[in-house]
């Protein structure tokens, strides 16, 4: 049996500004720091990890770097395949700005943004190769909310017909026998004060 806790990243200042970050390599504000170092200090009192994989954006990076100094574990591998969904014109813009610009319907027009169907396939990929190359294994894998998400509605869509993925949530999934199951679902009571 494999174990993978699914982490999304801390929050950045898109994040707090609501701009659509996609593949924008934007770095964690101070905040989304402090949030990485409460999941660190949450993760080195419980069960132990053996490994962490990242995300090669900066946000996943710099979160994935405070956790494993913290455990006092190698980053083993950064990965392109469990980088944020690319959001194409989209990218670090608001809401209402993109409402302003391409209209209510700017979801059905073609701005370049990867398919959701894609996203969840490579992070299905992704999680399956690791199932199977760190049997036996505890990792942890920081990445996105989109990408973290709709590999989870992929992967159990009983479960997970949507999801919501909180800023340094842990999520923790199961593989035994090529089939997974989730234990721990957008945790983020390392955030209570």
């Amino acid at each position: 049996m494999a174990t993978i806790g699914l982490i999304r990243h801390g929050i950045t200042e898109w994040n707090e500004l609501g701009k659509a970050q996609g593949i924008s390599d934007i770095p964690l504000n101070t905040t989304g720091k402090q949030q990485a170092h409460a999941l660190a200090n949450r993760l080195v009192t419980e069960e132990k990890w053996d490994m962490i994989v990242s995300s090669d954006l900066s946000r996943a990076i710099e979160t994935a770097q405070i956790i494993a100094a913290k455990l006092d574990l190698p980053i083993s591998i950064y990965d392109t395949r469990i980088r944020e969904i690319d959001c194409g014109k989209i990218e670090g813009t608001t809401l209402d700005e993109r409402l302003n610009k391409w209209g209510q319907n700017w979801r059905e027009i073609d701005l370049g943004m990867e398919k959701f169907e894609d996203v969840s396939k490579r992070g299905a990929e992704f999680l399956d190769e690791v199932a199977l190359n760190f049997k036996g294994k505890r990792v942890l894998l920081v990445s996105h909310g989109a990408l973290i998400g709709l590999t989870l509605q992929r992967l159990l869509p009983a479960i997970f017909p949507k999801t919501n993925i909180q800023n340094t949530s842990l999520t923790i999934l199961h593989n035994f026998e090529n089939k997974w199951e989730c234990s721990l679902y957008n945790c983020t009571n390392h955030l209570i004060d």
